[in-house]
């Protein structure tokens, strides 16, 4: 027989609470988002599919699930291996998931192709001049 611990600052492994969770509380433990309410926000905005489709952040993630998750330029495709209440340190919340070899490798070409793209210049000649300032406000006040 199995000893069941009810209490909220440990973390319990996927067989003792019936390996499910909601989708938000999972990524947030993951440490895919730094908050709960980013990780629901990005799910509500469609940058999290399981199994394929569109996801609300009360969706229950079961263990072998897969799941996508996309942030900007990059995209993670993972299976779901263990089930946390709670977020602990980096290395155990990569515990939770394994990354595919495809997704890895998508990731990897996706950061070696923005290292070459040639970054955002800012051409800062400092402080406006006197003409600067006045066709600046010339334009920003063109209803008058």
């Amino acid at each position: 027989m199995a000893l069941k611990i009810n209490h909220p600052f440990i973390s319990m492994s996927a067989k003792d609470i019936g390996a499910e969770i909601r989708l938000d509380k999972w990524l947030w433990a993951a440490r895919f988002f730094k908050t709960r309410s980013l990780a629901a926000e990005a799910i509500t905005g469609g940058k999290v599919n399981v199994t394929g489709n569109r996801a609300k952040p009360s969706r229950v993630v079961r263990v072998g699930e897969t799941v996508s998750i996309r942030r900007g330029p990059y995209e993670w495709t993972i299976i779901v291996k263990d089930i946390s209440r709670s977020r602990g340190p980096a290395s155990k919340a990569q515990t939770l998931y394994e990354e595919t070899e495809e997704s890895a490798r998508k990731r990897e070409t996706a950061i070696a192709q923005l290292k070459l793209e040639r970054p955002l210049e800012f051409d800062s000649s400092g402080r406006p001049s006197k003409k600067d300032r006045r066709a600046i406000a010339r334009f920003t006040k063109r209803g008058w």
